[in-house]
């Protein structure tokens, strides 16, 4: 067997009939069949969680009382091992705000710290929901697009430095690593992030959900090591890491003390408190078992990565963005020659895969279509063979 396989990620797990968006919303939503499509949009994965996990759950289901969670000190400091043990990033136990999951954080990040009208900039094409809730809160949406050229995305400083001081902006959110072209900034790269906001007078909002799904060679550096926390908030979840997204679990990381006090008094004006299953799940996932599994994870996905890149590439007009991090491809159908509506077709309707559309990323998402890799070897197989064919023509 090579290296990269492994029983626990190949085995395939039917989510049909499970209230699982990913498999049973596909057909409605984009039309391909749920008889014989294959469901690579909805970024969760088609795996197991690790033992440890579904251990603690068996725990909780075992004592059949499922009343309010007291004493979250092991949570805390499980979080604070994990940030130590896998980022070398120190984190105080009491900066941190668990929330129900990270687009919830980022509501409450643009609640908090902005006003209606207010803009707030976004590193496009990015991670759709923010969006979402920039509108959702009565705030405007700033694009910056991203610089792309010969496969990679990099900051556009200057055009970027024009666009906030003609629209305006009070807080910046970033995508570290990149969702959805999967870019792993470098420590300079950050530097650059941080000199923008301080230029321009930003809160910057880290979103560093994937920062534990780096890919060998590269190193993911959090951005509380590089920025004054005085204009930092950081935000991580283990949800994406161990595949636990229905949890919705996520945390609020605020070092600054009065930025700290803001949001706090903001979750308590709010009544927000987590629930109990979510707690339980991430004190057993930051663990030197999660840990173990993840680096199994990592060597299987890169197997996935490197199948799918590799067939993709092969395919005349396509090209697949290189992952540094993520287990989301951004493929880019521009060379094709055709437009939107004819390469989406293709993929959707004689290849029969589910993808989200490369515009609701924002600007420089118009060309592209998104896949989720993070699912049995086999399913990656049957997608890459059925673009293939899909394609053909232009063989």
């Amino acid at each position: 067997m090579p290296r990269d396989l492994d029983p626990r990620f190949d085995a395939e797990i039917d989510r049909r009939g499970t209230h699982c968006m990913k498999w049973d919303m596909m057909e409605a939503i984009y039309g391909v069949p749920a008889s014989d499509g294959l469901a690579m949009w909805v970024a969760d994965m088609d795996f197991e969680p690790p033992a440890v996990v579904t251990d603690a759950l068996r725990a909780m289901t075992s004592h059949n009382v499922y009343g309010y969670f007291g004493n979250d000190g092991p949570y805390r400091d499980a979080i604070r091992w994990w940030m130590a043990e896998r980022h070398g990033w120190e984190v105080d136990p009491g900066a941190i705000f668990t929330t129900h999951g990270l687009v919830n954080g980022t509501a409450l990040c643009v609640d908090t710290w902005t006003a209606p009208g207010d803009g707030v900039v976004l590193f496009t094409p990015v991670y759709h929901a923010f969006a979402k809730v920039i509108r959702g809160n009565g705030r405007r949406v700033v694009e910056c697009e991203l610089a792309y050229e010969d496969g990679r995305y990099t900051p556009d400083w200057d055009a970027w430095d024009a666009v906030i001081a003609r629209e305006g902006a009070t807080m910046a959110i970033l995508c570290s690593p990149h969702n959805p072209n999967g870019r792993v900034w470098t420590r300079e790269e950050l530097e650059g992030f941080a000199a923008l906001a301080e230029r321009h007078g930003l809160l910057l909002v880290s979103d560093e959900i994937h920062h534990d799904l780096v890919y060998p060679g590269e190193t993911h550096v959090p951005m509380s090591k590089v920025m004054d926390p005085a204009r930092l908030v950081m935000m991580t979840a283990p949800t994406k890491t161990f595949n636990i997204a229905g949890a919705h679990t996520g945390n609020v990381i605020v070092e600054d003390e009065g930025l700290r006090a803001q949001f706090g008094a903001r979750m308590l004006g709010l009544g927000l408190s987590p629930n109990s299953f979510g707690l339980h799940m991430t004190t057993a996932a930051y663990s030197p078992e999660g840990a173990a599994w993840v680096d199994d994870l990592m060597r299987y996905l890169d197997g996935n990565r490197r199948l799918f890149d590799e067939a993709v590439d092969a395919i005349p007009g396509l090209r697949s963005v290189p992952m540094q991090a993520t287990y989301l491809a951004w493929v880019d159908f521009s060379g094709t020659g055709m437009d939107r509506a004819e390469f989406t077709r293709r993929v959707e309707g004689d290849a029969r895969i589910a993808v989200n559309h490369g515009p609701t990323f924002g600007k420089g998402g118009d060309s592209f279509l998104r896949f989720n890799m993070a699912t049995p070897r086999a399913n990656v197989e049957t997608a890459v063979a059925r673009l293939a064919e899909a394609f053909g023509d232009l063989q």
